[in-house]
């Protein structure tokens, strides 16, 4: 072979490879979506280095034919539940406010230049839930409306780190209690100034009033809110004395050897006294008749004593308004309700203490703070004696049948846990009201 003949071979061979390549580089099926942005076409006949990823083709977003639309229940749940006060407090007292009913005032008619003269007409008023509660760091006693939470101070009285705390005389008195130095307890009862209708109160907004006995052990306030019952050790008895707030008289209804009591006064002629409760220690509740004296000797039981309940481990009671039933749980924390005329005693369903619910008014209805969950311990001790805390969930129970119902969780509505005690229900039952043992703020429950 020549050598001419030779390079036009070659020529040829690198004219075939040319077009071989140029047909592999530039040419695309038309049927063919190209999913290899970013790489050669070398990469397409490498095995290795390859990613096995691929685009999905479609990039268009999926129609949503479900007809679903977001709730908006947790913001509703949000705007019921609510913190009123802005610090911890040592307890509080509803009652029902007299106020100007809100109305819209009208632009005023003119006539030409002139506005006509018309004689002034007296608002309107309404009776709603109004709130009264203490600063446990001041003792200021501050209040707000239920339906509209605007905190104010009423009272500048101070009296430093009150523990505990009642109203009473429909928010006209209160009962403050405190350790002095000497870790006495002292109790004071002290009377609210009256307030003008739509106005601050009268005078300097001081609280006036007396001591009662020191080293009271237990307090409870009436159902009308006019008397309080209080346990006090006479030295060898526990006396127990029924005392009217606005008069300050008292008169002793109780007296008993034993002087480890809790007390509750669920009507105007019933009051409840039960054993402090403890895990592995049987407890026992007893019925007071409110208006009969005790006898005279100091060993007796009183007047008009009667057993309702007893030999339960860990006994811890809540009476209904009517004095018909009681609420009751042992060292389990299951709630029972135990019906005193026959002797009955029903599971309600749900595990918790009684003294974390409240009657609604017809007795037919509790509601209580129920905890999610309950670690092992000894009960009710270790939640007495702060080694356990809750986070509890709101229900109500309809304790004729048996049904029960949740109405909120704190915890998921606001991320913020309850622990929750000291319930009480507004005259309406529109409201629950109760604290969070955690920290001592005070909260409301919307409940229309």
């Amino acid at each position: 072979m020549s050598k001419r003949n030779f390079i036009l071979i070659v020529i040829i061979l690198v004219v075939i490879v040319a077009v071989v390549f140029g047909f592999f580089y530039f040419y695309q099926p038309a049927n063919k979506t190209d999913t290899t942005e970013g790489t050669n076409f070398l990469a397409n006949f490498l095995p290795f280095g390859k990613s096995k990823t691929t685009t999905p083709t479609n990039t268009n977003t999926p129609t949503d034919v479900s007809g679903y639309v977001p709730t908006t229940e947790g913001e509703t749940q949000n705007a019921r539940l609510k913190k009123i006060s802005s610090f911890p407090v040592a307890g509080y007292g509803v009652f029902m406010k007299e106020r100007f009913t809100p109305t819209e005032v009208g632009a005023p008619t003119q006539v030409g230049e002139e506005i006509k003269n018309t004689k002034p007409v007296v608002p309107p008023t309404e009776f709603a839930p109004a709130l009264r509660y203490v600063n446990k760091a001041t003792g200021n006693i501050y209040q707000t409306f239920a339906d509209r939470i605007d905190e104010r101070k009423f009272s500048s009285t101070v009296i430093p780190k009150v523990y505990e705390a009642f109203f009473g005389n429909k928010g006209e008195s209160v009962v403050m209690r405190y350790l002095k130095g000497d870790n006495t307890i002292e109790t004071f009862v002290g009377t609210l100034q009256k307030e003008y209708l739509g106005a601050d109160s009268i005078g300097t907004n001081e609280v006036t009033g007396s001591f009662l006995p020191e080293n009271i052990s237990d307090i409870s306030v009436s159902s009308d809110s006019s008397k309080i019952f209080y346990l006090f050790d006479t030295g060898d008895s526990a006396a127990g004395v029924a005392f009217t707030l606005q008069t300050n008289t008292k008169i002793q209804v109780f007296d008993s050897p034993f002087t480890e009591w809790l007390s509750s006064w669920p009507n105007s002629k019933m009051i409840t006294v039960t054993t402090k409760p403890s895990a592995n220690v049987p407890g026992y509740m007893y019925a007071i008749n409110s208006d009969k004296k005790p006898a005279s000797t100091s060993t007796s039981l009183g007047g008009d004593f009667n057993k309702i309940l007893g030999d339960i481990n860990g006994l811890t009671t809540l009476a209904s308004p009517n004095g018909k039933m009681v609420l009751y749980a042992d060292n389990n924390l299951s709630l029972n309700v135990f019906t005193i005329e026959t002797g009955n005693s029903n599971l309600l369903g749900v595990k918790t203490l009684p003294e974390k619910c409240v009657w609604g008014t017809a007795s037919n209805t509790v509601y209580c703070a129920v905890p999610n969950f309950i670690d092992r311990g000894q009960y009710p001790d270790s939640w007495y004696q702060g080694e356990v805390s809750f986070s509890d969930q709101i229900w109500k129970i309809d304790v004729a049948s048996g049904n029960t119902t949740m109405i909120s969780d704190p915890s998921s509505v606001n991320g913020e846990e309850v622990d929750g005690i000291k319930l009480s229900l507004d005259e309406g039952q529109n409201y629950l009201f109760f604290v969070n043992k955690k920290d001592s703020y005070l909260w409301e429950l919307n409940l229309k």
